[in-house]
């Protein structure tokens, strides 16, 4: 009986078929062109670009462990290192939380709840307000404190966010804070740097993360990382 030469020689051609001693008899014979399709090697290169390296992703810093799934742009190395750097200093301060969460308080039940819920389910500790302030408290004294007893500051910028920086409210004066400290990441959801920018041109002259191009929970994994020893 004859064999097919194709998984030797390959039937890249009609001629080549036709010199098969098993498949030239064929009358209906369909090109092996595609043989196997996954071992293209367009494909194959394709599939190795997109391993951990979306939209420019495809670095560690020094602080992320080798096992790790999380990938960063050069842009986001270059911000959180010295927000790592200053961290790694404040280790060595009792009784400090890991984050200060600011936010606008429209968004305490939504967009700043999730980010809170995402950073604690993986051991982080973090300031919230929704938790943090007790009923009759002075707010202002309470985010004073909280400032204070945190080792990085993360700020929320959500349309709600911006609108409440306008009216320079409670939002105003913990960035000012957040800002004199260097200890400073911008979150931005659902909205634009430059949007950020229009508002406040000396926190928007900062990079940070954004929800644009990646989940809420990709960001809160570069959180969770940053402040883990």
């Amino acid at each position: 009986m004859s064999r097919c030469t194709a998984p030797v020689h390959g039937h890249r051609t009609a001629s080549a078929a036709a010199n098969c001693p098993a498949c030239s008899s064929r009358s209906s014979y369909r090109s092996y062109s595609s043989y196997p399709p996954s071992y293209s090697s367009s494909s194959y290169s394709s599939g190795s670009r997109n391993v951990g390296s979306g939209s420019g992703r495809t670095r560690k810093p020094r602080w992320s462990k080798g096992t790790s799934p999380v990938y960063y742009t050069d842009s986001e190395v270059r911000t959180l290192t010295p927000i790592r750097e200053n961290f790694e200093k404040r280790t060595v301060v009792p009784d400090l939380r890991d984050i200060f969460l600011c936010h606008a308080w429209d968004d305490r039940k939504d967009s700043a709840k999730e980010l809170h819920d995402l950073l604690e389910s993986q051991g982080v500790s973090v300031w919230f307000s929704e938790k943090d302030v007790l009923l009759g408290s002075p707010l202002l004294r309470e985010i004073d404190k909280g400032l204070a007893k945190s080792k990085v500051g993360i700020v929320l910028v959500t349309p709600n966010f911006l609108h409440r920086v306008t009216k320079e409210g409670i939002a105003d004066k913990e960035l000012s804070a957040l800002l004199a400290r260097d200890l400073l990441v911008p979150i931005v959801h659902n909205t634009t740097f430059e949007k950020l920018r229009e508002v406040s041109p000396l926190l928007g002259s900062r990079s940070g993360l954004s929800t644009e191009e990646e989940p809420m929970k990709n960001v809160a994994a570069k959180l969770v990382e940053l402040v883990s020893i």
